[in-house]
């Protein structure tokens, strides 16, 4: 190895320590205190989760988002002030991937769901931030019936877990940066 190969490698090391010390500051905890000072915790505990809005026959994906949600925000369960407003509408379907080519009957079943929401003030003002959570769970139906009954509302419960923490995470980053009062 030359002389002008090991400047070449120490330059390229002090060039990537310096641009990695200097991006350094750039990050933050997720979890840690936010831009105004407060506690994460704090701030999320704050938010009123309004009931969800679903069509007709999806009432049990919205009790299941919306506890999770609730949970998820301010699981003390002491009660906060609050200062926002979360508006949550979700959509969830069903999709039979595998069939059974002797019965004719789905084997399993892939539970689809999304989610909108619309971050507000309480008082409805100002739109603090808005997203979409998507998400998907399967299930294995059963001859019997109260099993395949059982699995399904299982995966219901599932879907609304993961929407609700897709919605967690992205209301945290937000709050998290953006101090609003």
């Amino acid at each position: 190895m030359s002389l002008h190969d090991t400047l070449r490698r120490a330059v390229r090391l002090a060039t990537a320590a310096a641009l990695a010390l200097g991006l350094s500051a750039c990050l933050r905890p997720l979890y840690g205190p936010t831009a105004s000072g407060a506690p994460l915790a704090d701030v999320l505990a704050a938010v009123q989760v309004e009931p969800v809005s679903v069509q007709a026959g999806q009432e049990r994906l919205s009790h299941y988002l919306r506890s999770e949600l609730v949970y998820d925000l301010n699981g003390s369960g002491q009660p906060h002030p609050k200062r926002y407003k979360l508006i949550v509408t979700a959509y969830g379907g069903l999709s039979l991937p595998l069939t059974d080519s002797t019965t004719g009957r789905a084997d399993s079943v892939t539970v689809n769901g999304a989610a909108t929401y619309v971050l507000s003030l309480l008082d409805g003002g100002k739109i603090v931030t808005t997203g979409r959570a998507v998400g998907s769970t399967a299930y294995d139906r059963n001859p019997q019936r109260f099993a395949s009954v059982r699995a399904a509302r299982d995966a219901e419960i599932r879907l609304g877990k993961l929407l609700a923490e897709q919605i967690k995470i992205r209301l945290a980053s937000v709050l998290a940066t953006n101090p609003t009062p």
